[in-house]
């Protein structure tokens, strides 16, 4: 496949840019039967830079090498993607920049779930209107509500488009029962459920025709192969695209699974995305930058790490650096955004680089 150019230096050049609409496929309004038959769907991580905004250059990278390997869907702005730690400016900024760099060769899915009906509704009309192409929402979670209750919030967001419902009782406190997934089935805008019950529940939605991914990724191959499963939803298919593709798309393969089961294990040793941020930037593919509260692991498990990529093999996994264990000063911290100030001269400078784009600009589309 085609590696995607980069989008972020388009944005970093200028604001005042009217480029020709691409209308692609991804402005043509996709169904819920266009989610459906997605096998391989990556949570996708969001890198950072030192001040703590996104490395939107690194986002790509990622996103892009997803693609190359041959993954179908990503979710944007998830728990993987720490949806959680983002204002909704960043969260409907990041759905709508996927959507212009990626949208053409991979489906977004922008998390705009929140246990609030109010903001669900609001996020997931933002996302929508920046050219998403499904939602995940998740039930209302810390407060919690009757099954009645997560029937109305699904019932208020299901009609804006294809949705894929989230279930973690792990996260959330609380399950979304078969009762309640059955009776939001009759919207046509559900495309299917992410399930992390397990995989009894899996086959429970299989047998009656509704659409399920693995949430996760230790038992995806058997949900797949042996419980109905159409794929997965996965975190470990940031590291190894092309090894997860292939446990989803080839048929059952025990031995890869087997092969992999470490590694997930010790992706999921700690709440995610710890380790996967951790990896990630042992493998120089994203700065060594966590948004608190999450932290790197400690330096006996970035050994751990080493050791399962020699295992696995060092060209399986994303990037071309070498694996690192790195130092724990390496690590850079961020409880706030700390943007680098900008001087007075400086701002008068960039005013007036700014302006003379404009001019030059608006002298062009006179010509026209």
């Amino acid at each position: 496949m085609a590696a995607v150019k980069s989008c972020s230096v388009c944005l970093r050049e200028s604001t005042l840019q009217f480029p020709r609409p691409n209308r692609g496929d991804h402005y043509k309004r996709t169904s819920a039967e266009d989610i459906k038959s997605l096998r391989l769907i990556t949570a996708i991580k969001t890198p950072y830079l030192p001040d703590g905004r996104f490395d939107l250059e690194a986002y790509d990278a990622l996103v892009n090498v997803q693609i190359v390997n041959g993954a179908e869907g990503v979710i944007v702005g998830g728990t993987t993607g720490e949806g959680q730690l983002m204002s909704w400016d960043e969260h409907i900024m990041l759905i709508g920049h996927t959507v212009n760099c990626f949208g053409s060769s991979v489906k977004v899915i922008g998390n705009t779930g929140s246990n609030s009906t109010r903001e669900a509704i609001h996020a997931t009309e933002q996302g929508f209107a920046v050219g998403m192409h499904a939602a995940l929402h998740i039930n209302p979670y810390y407060g919690k509500t009757s099954l009645e209750g997560m029937v109305s919030h699904f019932d208020c967001v299901l009609p804006m488009g294809p949705t894929i419902i989230y279930n973690v009782p792990s996260r959330t406190g609380q399950d979304i029962p078969p009762r309640v997934i059955h009776t939001i089935a009759q919207s046509p805008n559900l495309a299917g459920v992410k399930e992390c019950v397990g995989n009894d529940r899996v086959e429970q939605y299989t047998d009656k025709g509704i659409v399920v991914w693995s949430g996760n990724d230790d038992q995806c191959h058997d949900a797949r192969w042996s419980h109905g499963a159409t794929g997965v939803i996965s975190v470990t298919s940031n590291l190894i695209p092309g090894l997860m593709r292939k446990l989803m798309f080839e048929g059952k393969n025990s031995e890869l699974n087997s092969k992999l089961l470490p590694l997930i294990d010790w992706l999921f040793q700690e709440p995610n995305p710890i380790a996967l941020n951790t990896a990630l930037a042992q493998l120089g593919v994203v700065r060594p930058v966590f948004r608190l509260p999450y932290v790197p692991l400690p330096l006996a498990k970035r050994v751990e790490f080493l050791n399962l990529v020699k295992k696995i093999g060092r060209e399986n996994f994303v990037g071309e650096k070498n694996v690192q264990v790195l130092d724990d000063d390496d690590f850079i911290l961020i409880a706030r955004f700390k943007p680098k100030p900008v001087h007075a001269k400086g701002r008068i400078a960039l005013w007036q680089k700014v302006e003379k784009k404009a001019y030059n600009l608006c002298g062009k589309l006179i010509e026209l």
